[in-house]
């Protein structure tokens, strides 16, 4: 699902991209010194590219309301798949004539493309729309958007990770890292596995292990630096190993979120850690869940903290339409548009909309259990170079998981390479 990270390669070129592109976007009619466009009064229009997701199809589906409002923005949105995605979007941000005008950025991108001078600062634009409340989206999903002080993203949807099990077997959530190895333990029957796991090398083997990491009571960074040759990891990655020998799914060493997905709805697993957002497709009475549909539950990973991923609204420094690009980002991220959104099926990323009763109407707990995974998460990496540091680590993960390393060479070996590429 995910791609090695290239934008760190073009940071030699980035300070000229810069002066090229603020020559290119000053020739605009819009400008990013055009904040704040009142209701309605902004004109033109917005070319965004966007994942091929459900959650894309609900903001497709909410235009004809933001219309409604400005009716003289036109939200052009092209879809694409993720691997896609992030060189589509360098190719229109280093260009004379971008084709992209708005951008959503997954979590790894923010800090380089911040970096590389290919998006603006939002700060002045936030400060300028009245009642926008920058501050009700939760602290972490904040956090992402921003570098050096500056807010370059604003949140979109989250994917956070929780554990998702069959609330019809599993009696107890498990409270800590050995109780979830011991459920999953005990789970396991021949035709069912405890748990469906995700080593599958590169990034989906750390975004599942950095959960693991966090129920040990670990961290991925210490002082700044990436520290994984603690006792926390070593427990955290020694214990996922057993589990993997002893309660998931055979030969699924190469498994990501889409296999363990299939193997929880199809009866073949109890247990996965996953995005939040999962729950509703495996409770769904038309999904692939068929009889189980209503019998999974969401809850927090043992200790409390997990993995938080996330996209944002970004505006291209070369955009040719900024204001009415931060018109719709402003609309739909706004506590109605937000509060719409999620009511259509989108994923949460205000405080706000948790107290929303008919935003929340269809599973409170769902989302009570949501705001509290957003409240005590934290991405995987946080500076540069963050694709190609999180494949790093996830392949030599993946080397432990599969015996060809020791998890001391393993864990050794992630740790070098992920201070040396975000150093680069």
């Amino acid at each position: 699902m995910r791609k090695l990270n290239k934008v760190a390669k073009l940071a030699a070129i980035s300070a000229a991209v810069a002066v090229v592109l603020a020559g290119c976007s000053s020739s605009s009619e819009e400008t990013a010194t055009d904040t704040g466009a009142a209701a309605g009064a902004a004109s033109g229009t917005v070319r965004v590219l966007m994942e091929g997701v459900p959650d894309t199809d609900i903001v497709s589906g909410l235009l004809a309301d933001f219309n409604a409002e400005y009716p003289d923005v036109k939200v052009e949105i092209e879809t694409a798949s993720y691997d896609q995605m992030r060189d589509k979007y360098v190719a229109s941000f280093t260009a004379a004539e971008p084709t992209y005008d708005l951008a959503i950025l997954d979590n790894p991108w923010v800090g380089d493309f911040a970096k590389a001078g290919f998006v603006q600062p939002l700060d002045d634009l936030i400060a300028a729309s009245d009642g926008y409340d920058y501050a009700d989206f939760t602290a972490p999903l904040r956090a992402i958007g921003e570098s050096d002080g500056k807010v370059y993203g604003v949140p979109f949807y989250n994917y956070a990770l929780g554990l998702i099990y069959r609330s019809d077997l599993v009696t107890a959530e498990p409270a800590s890292l050995d109780e979830l190895a011991a459920t999953a333990k005990s789970l396991t029957t021949a035709d069912r596995a405890g748990i469906a796991m995700q080593p599958q090398k590169g990034y989906k083997a750390f975004e599942e292990w950095g959960n693991y990491l966090f129920a040990a009571g670990g961290s991925l960074y210490t002082d700044g630096k990436v520290k994984l040759t603690t006792p926390e990891a070593k427990k955290a990655l020694e214990t996922y190993i057993a589990m993997y020998k002893s309660s998931a799914p055979k030969d699924s060493l190469n498994w990501g979120f889409d296999d363990a997905l299939r193997s929880v709805s199809s009866d073949k697993s109890v247990m996965m850690v996953s995005y939040n957002w999962m729950l509703p497709t495996l409770n769904n009475p038309d999904g692939d869940s068929g009889a189980l549909a209503g019998k999974f539950k969401l809850g927090t990973m043992p200790g409390g903290k997990q993995v938080l991923g996330s996209w944002h609204w970004a505006i291209p420094t070369n955009s040719n339409a900024s204001d009415a690009a931060w018109a719709f980002v402003s609309w739909i991220s706004s506590k109605a548009g937000e509060a719409k959104r999620v009511t259509a099926g989108g994923a949460p990323t205000r405080t706000s909309v948790f107290s929303d009763a008919a935003a929340t109407a269809k599973d409170p707990a769902y989302f009570a259990t949501i705001a509290k995974i957003l409240s005590n998460a934290e991405p995987l990496c946080q500076g540069a170079n963050c694709d190609e540091m999180i494949n790093a680590v996830g392949t030599e993960l993946n080397a432990a998981f599969a015996g060809e390393k020791s998890v001391d060479d393993a864990l050794a070996a992630a740790e070098e390479q992920a201070n040396k590429i975000q150093a680069e």
